[in-house]
């Protein structure tokens, strides 16, 4: 019988095209043993896996939670020490909002070797392919991500300190809270400032409103947008760019889904 040797490897698989998605994250998908995946990766990417690998969906969702994070925790320990190499798959990059860095944390409690594998991040990924660049001269120095909803399920309160710069500011999960954010924007004087929502940025099912904090609560309602949304409040979304798809130029390769 061959040994196994337990490790995990966390994985970032990128905002949702699956072609934005790195080849070192590629080859890990092809080493594993067993793959857990979550809500927001694209499917397809798991047809890089071997075909005995297998395949765990763990994904979490707002209000439907198929495994809470202590039992993927435990998940990942279990699998890795009976079957060796585990892949946790997660959308964006993992460190990110991700968890990743407490899942790292559990699987060395335990012994088990642990690598990271970086993703591209949905906070800058998202509002790049709509043509909105974070910083740009004149408009924005620097720029914020934020969670909306903290652990607590409250808002979070670095909003409030943001809402006070001129940096631009990307809001993660923040969807649930829009009122929230408008209303803290609206107490310093910002009803002005531009704010673009994007839904399910970079796939098929993309969808986006533009408006300012005065009124892009109603943008929201005309244009039925929801979770999972990023939003981004700043100058630079008036700045935004004219882009066209790069596959109108170049030919897909293989991975693309």
């Amino acid at each position: 019988m061959s040994m196994i040797y337990p490790k995990l490897t966390i994985v970032g698989a990128g905002p949702g095209d699956p072609d934005l998605i790195t080849l070192k994250a590629i080859k890990a998908i092809k080493a594993a043993n067993v793959i857990l995946y979550d809500a927001l990766i694209n499917k397809c990417l798991l047809a890089h896996a071997l075909p005995e690998t297998e395949l765990v969906f763990v994904g979490k969702r707002k209000g439907c939670y198929r495994y809470q994070q202590e039992q993927i925790n435990e998940l990942i320990v279990s699998r890795a020490k009976s079957h060796g190499h585990v892949v946790r798959l997660k959308g964006g990059d993992p460190f990110i909002f991700g968890r990743g860095a407490e899942e790292i944390d559990h699987a060395q409690n335990h012994g088990i070797e642990t690598a990271m594998v970086p993703g591209i991040s949905s906070s800058v990924a998202v509002p790049a392919c709509q043509g909105i660049p974070l910083t740009r001269r004149g408009a924005s120095e620097s720029f914020w991500v934020i969670t909306g909803t903290t652990k607590s399920h409250q808002i979070s309160k670095d909003i409030a300190l943001a809402a006070t710069s001129t940096a631009t500011i990307v809001i993660l999960m923040g969807m649930g809270k829009l009122e929230e954010i408008v209303s803290i924007f609206m107490a310093k004087n910002k009803q002005h400032v531009p704010v673009a929502i994007i839904q399910e940025g970079t796939t098929p099912r993309e969808k986006y409103g533009i408006g300012t904090i005065e009124t892009i609560i109603k943008v929201v309602k005309e244009k039925q947008l929801s979770s999972p949304a990023i939003i981004v409040i700043g100058e630079v979304v008036r700045q935004r760019v004219s882009l066209k798809s790069i596959y109108n130029d170049l030919k897909q390769e293989n991975i693309t889904c």
